[in-house]
């Protein structure tokens, strides 16, 4: 097993100008204590930054 988070390249998980999810350990959202908060277009372009980034491991770890 590997662990894959988000580099630190991936500037939007250090913006301090809004309440954003997202750590080096992964792509993440604050939901509210209860959980009415849907995830920001950053913490969702993280995710997918996360996913390509995942993609992009598991190739090279596959060899091809």
């Amino acid at each position: 097993m590997i662990i894959v988070g988000l580099p630190y390249t991936e500037t939007r998980q250090t913006r301090l100008d809004e309440i954003t999810g997202g750590s080096p350990y992964g792509a993440s959202t604050i939901a509210g204590a209860n959980g009415s908060r849907m995830p920001s277009d950053d913490e969702l372009a993280m995710a997918r930054s996360q996913g390509r980034h995942v993609a992009t491991i598991a190739k090279k770890l596959a060899g091809t």
